[in-house]
Parts: structure tokens; sequence; C-alpha cells
């Protein structure tokens, strides 16, 4: 096989979330606690694509550590009881994968029991490790400590890993560790998100279809 592990991200890469879960949560939590301030869904991708959720909250909304708190406890209910579905095709490559001997891993920023449900509900192969958003934050992407810990674990050089992702985190984080990357745009068709990607990752997926030929498996 072409790597030996394949390192998903969740949201938006294995299921679509952002648009039907994530988004309108965050929307429901803006109502709620921060009335007359609106997130158009292509502003929170983008947000999400750089700098990242958690500055976004800082900066554009300027959210203390408690604040922050009450964010995650109001998503964490809201996921709760709303399951994501996968994108068509990647059920296959992952069983195509472990067939052939190959390592399945996550790094996401959901949380892990949520990663595991939903890997259940769509009828996934179980993870071999998963990293989530429990996480304490200094180990989450984009720092390159769950790739580091992969290979640890699992006695994998850097290129027997490709990342897989659709946002600019866990291309920051492939990158620190030293690791190929794969873009993947199936969840959006925003111009700014998908210039960076083909301009900066030498493998850029438009389609699952695409992602199967890049590991020969189409």
């Amino acid at each position: 096989m072409r790597y030996k592990c394949l390192v998903f991200d969740h949201d938006d890469t294995v299921v679509n979330s952002t648009a039907t879960i994530h988004y309108p949560s965050f929307v429901a939590f803006l109502e709620e606690y921060y009335p007359g301030r609106k997130c158009t869904l292509e502003e929170y991708f983008l947000k999400n694509f750089s700098p990242g959720f958690i500055p976004m909250c800082r900066e554009e909304y300027g959210m203390s550590e408690e604040d922050l708190a009450v964010e995650g406890k109001f998503w964490r209910e809201y996921v709760r009881t709303r399951i994501p579905k996968a994108y068509p095709g990647i059920r296959e490559i992952m069983e195509r994968h472990k067939a052939a001997g190959g390592l399945l891993c996550v790094v996401s920023h959901s949380y892990g029991d949520n990663i595991l449900r939903d890997y259940r509900a769509n009828g996934l192969p179980e993870p071999d490790l998963a990293f989530g958003w429990e996480q304490p934050e200094q180990r989450r992407k984009p720092n390159p400590w769950p790739l580091q810990e992969i290979m640890r674990r699992f006695a994998l050089r850097p290129e027997e890993l490709l990342m897989i992702d659709d946002l600019k985190p866990g291309y920051d984080m492939a990158r620190a560790a030293g690791v190929d990357f794969a873009a993947v745009g199936w969840a959006n068709d925003i111009p700014r998100i998908e210039a960076f990607m083909r301009e900066n990752c030498r493998i850029y997926c438009k389609t699952v279809a695409e992602l199967a030929a890049l590991l020969g498996e189409s």
C-alpha cells in the first residue's frame, strides 16, 4: 500500500457536519448569548479554516475562557442528539485500507466519543486510534503532537502516514510533523479555501473518488 497509516480529519472530511450540525449550533448559541451578532456559513467555514475556531471566538466575539466553556457545553449538548452522515465512498476507502492490513487513525476537533459514535452509526471501520477535542489545547492540531504520538505508538516513519483534512490546521500539523498531506475539498466550494489548498498542498482531492484514485483503490 502507498501509506501504512491513513489519518483522517473527521468533520467535513469523513462526515458532512459543519453545514448540517456545527454551524447551526453556533448560530443558535449566538442567538441565545450574543443577540444581534450574525455569522454566515461561508464566514464560519473561512474562520475555521484560518485562524481556527478558538481564535475566531476570542478575536471576533471577545470570548473569555469562561465564555468558551459555555459555548463548548452548548455545542456538546447540541451534537449529542445529531449524527452527521458519512460522505459516499469514504467507507469503501477505509474498508479496503483495513483489509490490506493498514492502520486507520483520526485527528479531529470533535470529541473522541462523538467520533466513535459517528463511525458506528455510519458503519465505518473502528479507528485504531483517535485524538479529539478532549486533548489539552497544546495537544490539538495544528500542534504536531497527535501525529507524533501515532508514529510513536505504531513505530511508523513520517513517510508511512498520510494526513487527510479539509482545513489549514491539519495542513499545518502535517507539515510540522513531516507527514504527507492530502487536502480535500468536497465539503464546500469556497474559492479562497480551495485556492490556498491547491497552491500550498502537493495533493488536492476535490472528490472522494479522487482520493480513492490517489490511494490506488478506485
